[in-house]
């Protein structure tokens, strides 16, 4: 997608998407046979509903369909959420990441633990012990990760579940 599209997109988009308290995260515009295939990505601190989707989807076709955005091609539509192994780039996506298990590809290795905090210069974690050992806790600064990405924990246990 050309940088001036992919603005222009954003430009529309944004706004429509901050009104119903969204972050927008990406903007993909690909091929899919003679079609075209435009993937919004959306996210919010308190992560996204279905209904949500759906009732955003269809004001964002409206809005594309009464602007010339798109051109005069058929495309289709895809609004989403990020889903669970998206890459952690911002710090809002670490935040939104706080108690779950996290590898970190860092200048000096790797490392996977748990986001116990998140502050403008960096992350509070907790590593895990092996064998038997305790866990120990550990401060990274955000100039010391080159990636994130959260891991997928089947038996993790929620926050209300910790709650309750």
């Amino acid at each position: 997608m050309s940088t001036t599209q992919s603005d222009r997109l954003r430009g529309l988009l944004e706004p429509l998407v901050a009104a119903k308290g969204l972050d927008l995260e990406e903007i993909e515009l690909s091929r899919a046979g003679k079609r075209r295939m435009l993937r919004i990505i959306v996210d919010s601190d308190e992560g996204l509903d279905l209904d949500l989707c759906a009732e955003l989807s269809r004001e964002i076709s409206d809005q594309l369909d009464a602007s010339d955005v798109m051109g005069e091609d058929e495309y289709n539509l895809e609004v989403s959420s990020p889903g669970a192994d998206r890459p952690l780039t911002e710090h809002r996506h670490y935040v939104r990441a706080t108690g779950r298990l996290v590898k970190f590809q860092l200048t000096e290795g790797e490392l996977v633990a748990r986001i116990l905090e998140v502050d403008d210069e960096g992350l509070d974690l907790e590593v895990p012990g092996v064998k038997g050992r305790k866990a120990t806790a550990r401060r990274v600064a955000f100039a010391e990760v080159v990636k994130a990405r959260v891991e997928i924990e089947f038996n993790r246990k929620d926050k209300k579940e910790e709650e309750a």
